[in-house]
């Protein structure tokens, strides 16, 4: 494992990779704390505005793989996934719809992170070879 290529790659990359690692990992936390308290709340923000920067710099993000319109592809689906749901999320959060917010979060962690995250291990793909080299 090396950060090499990915700490040579542009700086949408470089922002775009190191945002989806912090929402990754305190999304994580969020699973397992308490809810509904004021630290849950504060990071609670701070995710969103690390979820609005990886949907955001996705689409200054072009592969070479499948492209469905333009320069994006498949997975700019997801990012628009995201950019919808976070504000529904925080709508249900507002009103006290602990089951709407949660299942609304619960989504958009394994659709904007983790299904768009295994993506990127593909062979040829950037963290592919971050995580396995070559």
């Amino acid at each position: 494992m090396s950060l090499a290529p990915l700490l040579n790659a542009p700086l949408q990359i470089q922002l775009h990779a190191f945002a989806a690692m912090a929402a990754f990992l305190l999304g994580i936390a969020q699973f397992v704390a308490p809810k509904g308290t004021l630290p849950h709340r504060t990071v609670g923000w701070i995710w969103v505005g690390l979820m609005l920067i990886v949907a955001i710099s996705s689409f200054w993000i072009h592969g070479k793989g499948f492209r469905l319109a333009g320069p994006f592809g498949p997975i700019h689906l997801l990012s628009i996934m995201v950019l919808f749901m976070l504000p529904m999320a925080l709508m249900f959060a507002r009103r006290h719809n602990a089951r709407g917010h949660a299942k609304t979060m619960i989504g958009i962690f394994i659709g904007g992170l983790v299904i768009a995250g295994l993506f990127t291990f593909i062979p040829g793909r950037l963290m592919h070879a971050v995580a396995f080299g070559g």
